[in-house]
């Protein structure tokens, strides 16, 4: 009787709804954070799809002004950057890099 309640717990527990967000996010629960920042083009490597930016200080991370090196999600963004333009750009966190995922 004790293994009936047991493998009926099992196939309970394997048929629970697993939340949309998990199953979206390759198995983890935590949602993907954006950052919002300004800051400056100062170098353009559109090969490797990167891009270095001189940007204001960032509260959210608590990050000062800096110049740093971003990933660029979709290469089709570079056509819209320029060496010392000023842009609007929002970014997210992959691993130890920050990609940036829109640009005005």
């Amino acid at each position: 009787m004790e293994r009936i309640a047991v493998v009926a717990v099992v196939l309970g527990l394997s048929l629970a709804p697993i939340p949309f967000g998990y199953a979206q996010s390759g198995g983890t629960s935590a949602q993907v954070k954006t950052y919002k920042a300004v800051g400056t083009v100062k170098k353009i490597d559109a090969a490797r799809g990167r891009v270095t930016l001189a940007h204001e200080p960032i509260p959210s991370l608590k990050w000062p002004a800096m110049t740093m090196g971003f990933g660029v999600k979709d290469k089709a963004l570079i056509g819209k950057l320029a060496p010392e333009k000023k842009i609007e750009f929002e970014f997210v966190q992959q691993g130890s890099d920050y990609v940036i995922v829109s640009v005005k």
